[in-house]
């Protein structure tokens, strides 16, 4: 497993399958492109609750045997006990870094984890297709060196969603390294170490009161609270990249970057009522409660109409500086 060095005297080399058993060797990074065109589909998890019982599978499953803090003199003598405080205490020096073994635990268990995205990601779009992965794997390096140094954060799944479409543009590792580093200080705070999700709702909820009383006093007696808004959670966690097809990411992405500029800091929640607004009459004529909603939307993945639903989102800013302006 390698890590991308963005500074190589700053990045370790390591072995492939263990981040514990480093390797003084430097090893080349291959920056060779490939197009390929075999398709397989991608599973998502919209629900939170989800995303932790996937990191609690992977915790299971690849997690270090916990410390023994308290050995029976019954069962183990003093010098297995003492053997076994040094294991524990012993670290691990890389290129003349010294990191302890829960540091280098910490770093596998979130290396596999983008092991197990990684292989799921884009798989029917034909950059990702190809025979010898080689495009999968500059994801994996540049995913793991955007870890290793952010490892208080660790990863989370999504984030090669949103990695995906950055290196499909710009075809170089270090540059996609360098603007995902960038877009992630925006994009952090969506995921569930970040805390914001529940205000994305809340300001939906908002929205939709200000600009359509009628759909809002549906929801509200058919969903609830802010907090049923989570249809909308994936659409918030990656900026609508599931949403839409590929070619409308890269539109959408680029409206949303700019606005900031023009419109709005918060042009992501236009463009999800957009969304909602776009389909408000089936939504009403089949009074649709929350886990209506969540299927009607996870069916209409990568259907809809990227160009019409930025033109109904501008719209709405208009609509919103109007009645601000009266």
């Amino acid at each position: 497993l390698y890590i991308l060095p963005h500074d190589k005297s700053k990045y370790p080399s390591v072995a492939n399958e263990s981040f514990s058993e480093a390797v003084t060797e430097e090893k080349p990074v291959s920056l060779v492109a490939s197009n390929s065109s075999e398709a397989l589909d991608s599973p998502f998890d919209t629900d939170n609750e989800s995303y932790h019982s996937v990191d609690e599978d992977v915790l299971k499953e690849e997690a270090p045997s916990a410390p023994i803090n308290n050995v029976s003199n019954n069962s183990v003598n003093n010098s297995t006990n003492n053997s076994l405080n040094n294991s524990l205490n012993h670290s691990v020096v890389i290129d003349g870094e010294e990191y302890s073994n829960e540091f280098m635990a910490t770093i596998d268990l979130n290396f596999h984890r983008i092991d197990k995205d990684v292989q799921r990601c884009d798989r029917n779009y034909y950059y990702f297709c190809d025979s010898q992965n080689a495009n999968l794997e500059k994801i994996r390096r540049i995913m793991c060196t955007y870890i290793w140094e952010t490892i208080e954060i660790g990863y989370c799944q999504g984030m090669c969603d949103i990695l995906a479409p950055i290196l499909v543009v710009l075809d170089d590792e270090y540059q996609a390294y360098n603007c995902f580093k960038n877009l992630m200080l925006r994009m952090n705070m969506n995921f569930p170490h970040g805390g914001i999700m529940d205000t994305n709702f809340a300001n939906m909820r908002s929205l939709i009161q200000i600009l359509d009383s009628e759909l809002f006093d549906h929801m509200h007696q058919n969903i609830g609270d802010y907090t049923h808004f989570y249809f909308s959670y994936r659409w918030f966690l990656l900026d609508f990249k599931r949403e839409l097809e590929y070619s409308d990411v890269f539109k959408v992405w680029e409206v949303i970057w700019a606005a900031q500029f023009c419109a709005s800091d918060h042009f992501t929640h236009f463009i999800a009522l957009a969304l909602v607004e776009h389909y408000r009459d089936i939504i009403l004529d089949n009074k649709m409660d929350f886990t209506d909603i969540l299927k009607f939307f996870n069916e209409m993945a990568e259907k809809h109409d990227g160009h019409k639903i930025l033109i109904s989102s501008r719209q709405l800013v208009h609509r919103l500086q109007k009645l601000i302006d009266s």
